[in-house]
């Protein structure tokens, strides 16, 4: 299984600890945090624009075609009701100029199912528990 740690920096900022990487999440100015990095939210929904960023690269250089240009752009909204959650997610593939239309449709067949795309329309099923740190070491 694989893991990820995430340790409390200070007030609302974290440090997220993936294999050999950190970074940093943290909340805007105007809700309490210091803005030092994305919020959680935005780090959800990121990872779904870039996986799909991802697979399309992918799909372009498995057909021998250019990716110069490539790019997702993405915009979302939480949603009106309760729970607090990102209610509508909306991304945009932009291909590369020369791009074959004849490919469109099958490359966006492989987008739309990049893992995280999965993973949302098949929920994981998810447990939380808590525990004291000297339980955890």
């Amino acid at each position: 299984m694989a893991t990820i740690e995430v340790r409390q920096h200070d007030g609302d900022r974290f440090v997220v600890a993936i294999r050999d990487h950190e970074l940093t999440v943290d909340q805007p100015v105007r809700d309490g945090g210091t803005d030092e990095g994305p919020t959680p939210t935005e780090l959800f929904v990121a990872g779904l624009a870039s996986c799909v960023g991802f697979y399309a690269g992918r799909f372009l250089r498995r057909h021998g075609i250019e990716g110069d240009g490539l790019a997702v752009g993405c915009s979302w909204e939480m949603a009106e009701d309760r729970p607090a959650r990102v209610g509508s997610i909306d991304l945009i593939v932009r291909l590369p100029d020369g791009f074959p239309e004849e490919q469109r449709d099958r490359l966006m067949a492989v987008v739309e199912h990049c893992t995280v795309h999965n993973s949302l329309v098949r929920p994981p099923e998810v447990t939380i528990s808590a525990r004291t740190a000297s339980l955890t070491a």
